[in-house]
């Protein structure tokens, strides 16, 4: 192990360098220097155990890649639906042309509907109209004001106002029609579809395109349409809700997951020793703080080495929260190598915001992201030190496990 004098000697000459190139605005041999002072420290406490290292690391690997796939075989698809062409009967076609099962209604009925109400609206609003004023002028004109007179003026009244009616609903119904059909448009084969999208389509509030799409639902319009839980999504097949719903359920398994891991972290945290405790918590400040500098810094390449650094630097905690035992080996490297890190972020994001680019701030930036790539391999390096026990006890395992089985006469070199 390597002595106390040591760590503060590696210390000092990293901060002294960071520092002194925050203050002179000169990064050109940032990089290099530190890349030198890193590797020197993080190899004292990984020497010995590299091939174990290269085993741990190479299962995390694994680990890592198995993960990845397993995350991309739930993540929620958004292909489209093989039934994406739709015919005007309702029913949809594929690429093949074979009939797919119906998912719009069918609307000619209610269009004729629609015209039918409102064209006999219109007829009987128009000959109302023009009846009902030749009519009073007859009676005026001999003087007639009978009650036969004033109840067929009332009737008249009254079916005038049912012709109103009439014309509006049929106006209603059309206007509904022409909505579903534009609604069917805006879908652009897919399964599923954003409300406001289909909102700007028929220049109408989100709020109104929901009870509109409710009612359309109810009725019958869309043979398998659902909305979704906060009424933003609507998806028009069974297969589509499926899938939303196994997403809903696996998000939710997620968040109860993650609440139960955040008890047990607090329910560790309670009896875990202060000291620790203590580390636990500066090393959870320095990773919110490097998440704020990725916030706070656009750029696609920076923002994952970032990203990478954070994740690297939150493993390292996990661990010492794991197994405290590696204090000792953590406490005092990272005691000077975040403030370097998180001062290095705060001098990138100043100069990223400068309005204009020089040549200088290019440069210095450039080094900057150098060293954020040595302090990653670095940190890399240490959280597989970390493991070196874990390696050692798997090392031990497979040679008693080799041995037993070369003495029962089960090896492969046996038969």
């Amino acid at each position: 192990m390597m002595a106390n004098w040591d760590w503060e000697r590696f210390g000092e000459d990293i901060r002294r360098t960071v520092q002194d190139a925050v203050d002179t605005r000169n990064f050109d041999r940032l990089n290099q220097t530190i890349n030198d002072t890193i590797y020197h420290a993080v190899d004292g406490i990984g020497k010995g155990v590299r091939s174990a290292g290269d085993a741990v690391d190479k299962s995390m690997k694994d680990m890592a890649r198995q993960s990845r796939q397993a995350r991309g075989a739930r993540t929620y698809r958004s292909r489209p639906y093989p039934g994406q062409y739709q015919g005007q009967n309702g029913y949809g076609f594929d690429a093949s042309g074979r009939q797919m099962p119906e998912l719009y209604a069918r609307t000619g009925g209610a269009k004729a509907g629609g015209v039918i109400m409102a064209a006999a609206g219109y007829m009987l609003g128009g000959l109302l109209l023009i009846g009902l004023p030749v009519y009073m002028i007859r009676e005026l004109a001999i003087g007639s004001f009978d009650f036969l007179f004033q109840l067929l003026f009332g009737f008249g009244v009254i079916l005038l106002g049912a012709g109103a009616v009439l014309a509006g609903a049929g106006h209603h119904v059309l206007g509904k029609v022409k909505r579903f059909n534009a609604y069917i448009k805006g879908m652009e084969g897919r399964e599923y579809g954003d409300v406001k999208a289909l909102a700007e389509r028929v220049k109408k509030p989100p709020k109104f395109v929901v009870k509109d799409l409710e009612k359309m639902i109810e009725k019958g319009w869309f043979r398998q349409g659902h909305l979704d839980r906060q009424r933003t999504c609507l998806m028009v097949t069974h297969h589509a809700y499926r899938q939303y719903e196994e997403l809903m359920e696996h998000t939710e398994a997620q968040k109860r997951q993650e609440q139960e891991r955040k008890a047990q972290q607090e329910e560790m945290a309670e009896s875990m020793d202060p000291q620790i405790r203590g580390i636990i918590r500066t090393g959870d400040a320095y990773i919110k703080k490097i998440h704020e500098c990725n916030d706070a810094i656009p750029g696609v390449e920076i923002s994952a080495k970032i990203s990478r650094m954070e994740t690297l630097v939150d493993r390292i905690f996990d661990r010492v929260e794991q197994n405290p035992g590696c204090v000792p080996e953590i406490r005092r490297l990272m005691e000077y190598y975040l403030p370097t890190t998180v001062k290095l972020l705060e001098a990138y994001e100043e100069l990223d915001a400068q309005p204009v680019q020089g040549e200088n701030i290019l440069s210095s930036k450039q080094e900057i992201e150098k060293t954020l790539d040595t302090l990653n391999a670095a940190f890399e390096k240490l959280l597989d030190s970390l493991f070196q026990d874990t390696a050692w006890d798997v090392s031990s395992d497979i040679s008693v496990l080799k041995t037993m089985l070369a003495q029962e006469g089960l090896t492969k070199d046996d038969f």
